[in-house]
Parts: structure tokens; C-alpha cells; sequence
């Protein structure tokens, strides 16, 4: 289906879900936005690299930009839907879950431009939505998915892991295997590593596609005489459940070392856009597209 009908798919969707007039789905210069209240939602993506081989590109992770909605607009009937739901809090797991399930659709819609890659698409889910979903986790998007002519294979779902979320646990891993079930691929995000014993369980438990870390917030981590050890015992707690080993931000050299020394899978910074660009300057006389991992 061309883009703009599938926006005009999708608008008209929201606006039969939500009996609103409004359409939040705008198709500008080939890129798809979304408009929830005072702001603008677009993507971002950057390419997930192999480790030994940089330039081989095999996925994509979906980042959300954020501006002003300079035309914001609140038709009369969205008037009188708010004042009969008045008690309806804006900050409230309903329109959490309305965000989330925005923004992915607009992270959707935009990469169809690179699906042709048969590349996998990072989209993190805020874990706030799963906890407010009680059952059927993934039953809303698949059909976003399928209108695209994708499948939930296609799809990565990050859950960034929190100490905060630590009494949810237990709620967070039903709805991951709820999305398992659906056929997509699971990804957990470490931002730090200091309770690794709560780390592996998780991993153990939900079995992930893939497990990441960050490559910046390890510097912060760099007084820690045992990082090392612990990201091998990470590598290993991840292999032995069939995952793949992620290290994201590598903005340097030194990142990069450390990727391949632990034996990370895959990698993702903007420290390959410059490898990539000497390596073709070198020995490749055609022109490499970053975005795609294509050449000529």
C-alpha cells in the first residue's frame, strides 16, 4: 500500500478509536510525523553494525525526535469529549499507552523506506504501557505491522531495565512473553551494570533476542576494577540463553576495543560512520550508503 494511503489508513483509524476529527498522521517530503498535543514526533535511525565486520549493516534502532506542533489544532467535538471525561489525568497509563502506540506507528511508517533490507527495526516500548496493557501485549501493533506488510518477526522489542520497575518485574516479563508469542523479538537495555545477579535472572527468565549496554555509561563506570569480568559473565549469561551481545554509543576507539575484546555481537555509534567512510576511501570505488549498508 503507497505511504500516504497507509497514513490515511492509520488517521482514519485513530479518529474512529477516539471519535476525534483530528488526524495526527502527517506525510511531508516522503517522512511521516506525528502530532500528540503541543509536540511533533519524527524518527530517527541508526544502523546495529556486526562486531568483525562494521560495515555489514543488520538492523536498525528507532529513536524518537521531539518539536514543537506549531499547528496545533482542538475541534469541538474533542472539546466535548474532554469535558465528559474530565476525570481523565493527562499523565495517566491511557495516555502513555497513546503515545506509545503513536510513535511506533510513525517509527513504522518511516522505515519503510529501509524494510527492503530484511533488517530488524529496535523500537523501545515505555514500561509503563506494558504494565498498563493487562493481556494481548502486541495485538494492537501486529495489525500496525501487517498494514505495513511486515511481520512481528520484522520487530524488536526493547524494555530499557530499571531499579524503579524491580517490584514489576514480574508483570513486565508476562507482557514480554505475551509479545514472544506474537513472534516478536525481545531486547533488554542495561544502562548500568551494578546489580548483575538481578540482570542475569532477567535474562534467564525471558530468554532475549538480544541484550545492550552502553558504551558512554561505562566510562562513568571506568573506577569499577571488575567491569571487565562482569561484561564477560554478561557475554556469557547471554550466549547461553541464544542471545546476541549489544554495545551501543561507541563514540571512540577505545569503545570499539572493548567491544571486540568482550566479544560483543553487534555494535551501533557514531564511531563506524567515520570507519566506514576511510574504508571506502581505501579500497571501494563506489560510493556507501551508511543508512543502508549498500554499496553504489
Amino acid at each position: 500500500m503507497p505511504l500516504q494511503n497507509l497514513v490515511e489508513y492509520f488517521n482514519d483509524r485513530l479518529g474512529q478509536e477516539h471519535r476525534s476529527s483530528f488526524r495526527p498522521f502527517v506525510l511531508k517530503e516522503g517522512k511521516v510525523s506525528g502530532l500528540f498535543g503541543p509536540i511533533q514526533i519524527d524518527s530517527c535511525f541508526t544502523p546495529l553494525r556486526q562486531t568483525s565486520k562494521p560495515i555489514v549493516i543488520v538492523g536498525h534502532t528507532a529513536q524518537i525526535l521531539v518539536a514543537p506542533n506549531k499547528t496545533q489544532h482542538l475541534y469541538a467535538n474533542e472539546i466535548e469529549n474532554l469535558l465528559a471525561n474530565n476525570s481523565v489525568q493527562a499523565g495517566d497509563f491511557e495516555s502513555i499507552i497513546n503515545f506509545d502506540r503513536l510513535s511506533r506507528t510513525v517509527h513504522m511508517l518511516n522505515y519503510l523506506t529501509l524494510a527492503h533490507l530484511q533488517g530488524v527495526l529496535f523500537l523501545e516500548v515505555d514500561p509503563r504501557h506494558i504494565l498498563g496493557i493487562k493481556h494481548d501485549h502486541g495485538a494492537y501493533f501486529e495489525d500496525v505491522i501487517a498494514q505495513c506488510g511486515l511481520e512481528t518477526k520484522n520487530v524488536v522489542v526493547v524494555l530499557s531495565v530499571s531499579s524503579q520497575y524491580a517490584p514489576y518485574y514480574q508483570e513486565l516479563i508476562n507482557g514480554l512473553h505475551n509479545y514472544q508469542r506474537r513472534g516478536y523479538k525481545i531486547a533488554l537495555k542495561f544502562e548500568y551494570l551494578g546489580q548483575e545477579s538481578e540482570a542475569f535472572n532477567l535474562i534467564a527468565r525471558i530468554a532475549p533476542n538480544y541484550v545492550s549496554s552502553s558504551a558512554r555509561n561505562m566510562e562513568n563506570q571506568a573506577h569499577d576494577d571488575l567491569l571487565l569480568t562482569k561484561l564477560q559473565q554478561l557475554k556469557i549469561q547471554i550466549t547461553s540463553v541464544g542471545g546476541q551481545s549489544i554495545l551501543q554509543q561507541i563514540d571512540e576507539k577505545k569503545s570499539d576495543l572493548l567491544a571486540r575484546n568482550i566479544g560483543f555481537d553487534l555494535v551501533e555509534g557514531s564511531y563506524y560512520s567515520a570507519i566506514a567512510f576511510d574504508y571506502l576511501n581505501d579500497s571501494k570505488p563506489d560510493p556507501y550508503d551508511l543508512n543502508t549498508g549498500h554499496y553504489g
